[in-house]
């Protein structure tokens, strides 16, 4: 007799999640989706939406409000918290926010430290997240002589190392030049690991997701393929969404 195994829980499951500020500006409003595990889901939406609001919420450093969240079936709250960040790797827009140690095997092996590694293992895992990263023979070097790119993947990696069920990233593209740009994303559908990319570089979302919602006003106004979405020339102006000049969404294959 064959016994049928459990399926696994989604990375991420959001439901209901209203937030509001102490000031008494609610900065969301009832957000519900759930992103399977493997998915690449792009968050758009313009300045003031909620984004940010939304990505504090996944591992708990904002809480409170109405709603749920679960990552990989466990709710975010007190109990689970320390679980729960390790779950959730975010990585912000700016690396240096995330880079403050002498080299960048440090950087690196910082988390997986904290949370009580060492020795061959903790070594094997920071090697493990600089090769997924394209970064391994820059391991003892101080993150400060690396390129700006350099530094953003140094910051995937050091987020790698904690082996998260989703990785989150801000506005991943800002500020790479085209080369550093196109690396980074071929570091990212190489990934296996759930991701959620916040980012108003609509380009970059089509390429690299195959879903994006659409978040406006605190709500989630659309949430589905995102060719179609950036297709959706009343959708995209209705929520101050702008393609660049000349871009047509339908000639791009989207990135699976």
């Amino acid at each position: 007799m064959t016994v049928s195994k459990e399926p696994l829980p989604p990375s991420l499951e959001v439901a209901g999640l209203a937030f509001a500020y102490p000031d008494g500006h609610q900065a969301l409003f009832g957000v519900d989706f759930t992103i399977g595990r493997g998915e690449r889901v792009a968050l758009l939406g313009p300045n003031g939406a909620g984004k940010t609001t939304l990505v504090l919420h996944l591992n708990g450093i904002l809480t409170a409000g109405a709603g749920t969240v679960a990552v990989a079936g466990l709710p975010v709250g007190k109990r689970h918290m320390a679980e729960i960040r390790r779950k959730v790797g975010i990585v912000f827009q700016d690396p240096d926010d995330q880079l403050f140690m002498p080299t960048v095997r440090e950087d690196v092996a910082f988390g997986p430290a904290a949370a009580g590694m060492k020795g061959p293992e903790l070594e094997a895992r920071v090697d493990r997240a600089l090769e997924q990263v394209g970064m391994a023979e820059f391991k003892d070097r101080p993150p400060h002589h690396l390129s700006f790119g350099q530094r953003r993947r140094v910051a995937v990696a050091t987020v790698l190392a904690m082996e998260p069920e989703i990785l989150v990233l801000d506005e991943p593209s800002s500020n790479l030049d085209p080369a550093s740009r196109r690396e980074l994303a071929e570091i990212l559908r190489s990934l296996d690991v759930t991701v959620l990319m916040v980012t108003h570089d609509l380009p970059y979302a089509l390429e690299l997701c195959p879903r994006s919602l659409v978040l406006s006003e605190g709500v989630i106004a659309a949430d589905g393929p995102t060719g179609d979405l950036l297709a959706d020339d009343d959708l995209m102006r209705a929520h101050r969404l702008e393609l660049p000049f000349g871009f047509d969404p339908r000639s791009v294959a989207t990135g699976s």
